[in-house]
């Protein structure tokens, strides 16, 4: 049976470092989560941005997987839907979506009671919510600081899945507020220019990039990386 554009947006993400934590892939994003330990000493608690330049790169499997290799070290994670246009990381987890992010910027409802679990020791994890008519402005409003900083006291993690880069202005608004942003880019489709522009449009956002993930890199026998991740 063919594979439908519609059934492929359907399919779950592939959670490798909870599905297979041994494999060349899980030890890899482990090797990122010891790399962006590095680039961000001294924080209590660190709150890190996911993009891409484009839609189907793998950053919300990237950071799905992320965040369950930084709750296996004990520390307490948020992994947070932060694409208030195309939400997915209620279907990733096979959770509702009718509470979430847009509530609680919207002053409906409060961090504690909105989180869901996500069966994984130590994560937990919060929706994107009802799709709103102004996420942007939602996003620039105080009620994205008060709810960050609060975050910033209950968690050692608090990781944003936003949207591409270069399609909305929402994740230029999140990188300037996030400690860093790391940068998804699928190596078998995306274009130079379109990666030039993300890098571009981040610095734009005063942005401190920790450094770029490379989803489909070729394999060879000498070098193991990621393969066929796609979001």
């Amino acid at each position: 049976m063919r594979t439908t554009k519609k059934t492929k947006r359907l399919m779950p993400r592939k959670l490798v470092a909870r599905t297979n934590p041994q494999s060349i892939a899980a030890e890899q994003y482990r090797t990122i989560r010891t790399n962006i330990n590095f680039s961000t000493p001294g924080l209590d608690s660190k709150v890190i941005l996911f993009t891409s330049a484009s839609k189907e790169e793998g950053k919300s499997t990237t950071a799905a997987n992320m965040a369950i290799v930084f709750a296996e070290t004990g520390k307490k994670v948020l992994l947070i839907d932060a694409d208030m246009r195309r939400p997915t990381l209620y279907r990733t987890f096979q959770l509702g979506n009718n509470i979430g992010l847009s509530n609680l910027l919207l002053r409906k409802g409060k961090l504690k009671q909105s989180v869901k679990a996500s069966g994984i020791q130590n994560l937990d994890l919060l929706m994107s919510g009802q799709i709103p008519p102004n996420p942007a402005e939602l996003l620039e409003s105080d009620a994205l600081d008060e709810l960050m900083e609060e975050m910033r006291g209950m968690y050692d993690y608090v990781l944003f899945d936003s949207p591409p880069i270069l399609s909305v202005t929402d994740s230029k608004i999140l990188a300037n507020k996030c400690d860093g942003t790391v940068l998804v880019v699928n190596t078998g489709k995306s274009e130079k220019v379109s990666v030039e522009k993300a890098r571009d449009s981040l610095a734009t956002a005063k942005a401190f990039i920790l450094g770029v993930v490379l989803n489909n890199y070729p394999m060879t026998k000498e070098n193991y990386y990621y393969h066929n991740y796609n979001e």
